[in-house]
């Protein structure tokens, strides 16, 4: 069996991560080998991946590292992963209803896609409407990681590229 790469949805493992440490604490190794074993050796999340996520978890406060070493989901924590469950049972909901309807998957998925994007495009506008309303040191701060990861995500298609 193959291993998958880059065909993980972006945002996935960071919701795979706080799902598996809502079971029971975890290390970062442990959270590699249950994604190894629960896909059949399908997909397996390289350390590179894993353990910067954990460090962002930490740092949004959604897990905190216990005395063991392991990673344990706090309260907010539990709450953005309840969110998001939410959130893939309206999907999941809207996805059945369009294919009963006698849509392909395809079009299906794009029209989830189109909505998807709709939503995205109206928390962007909300946010750049709170940022140009905030002090000017707030929006330099924004506008300053803004970039970085606008200038990290425009290197990694540059790295794909180049492999390609």
């Amino acid at each position: 069996m193959s291993k998958v790469k880059s065909t993980v949805p972006r945002g996935f493992t960071r919701f795979y991560a706080l799902y598996l440490i809502s079971d029971k604490p975890m290390t970062g190794k442990q959270i590699i080998e249950e994604a190894e074993k629960r896909s059949e050796g399908a997909w397996s999340p390289s350390p590179g991946l894993i353990y910067p996520l954990l460090g962002r978890l930490v740092r949004d406060g959604l897990i905190v590292e216990n005395d063991e070493g392991r990673f344990v989901i706090t309260e907010e924590g539990q709450i953005t992963l309840e969110q998001h469950s939410k959130f893939q049972s309206q999907l999941e909901k809207q996805l059945s209803l369009v294919m009963k309807l006698g849509l392909s998957m395809f079009t299906a998925g794009k029209l989830l896609a189109e909505e998807s994007m709709d939503r995205i495009l109206g928390v962007t506008d909300m946010v750049k409407e709170r940022v140009n309303t905030s002090s000017s040191d707030l929006q330099d701060r924004f506008y300053t990681k803004y970039r970085a990861f606008l200038e990290s995500e425009l290197e990694k298609m540059e790295q794909s590229e180049k492999k390609e």
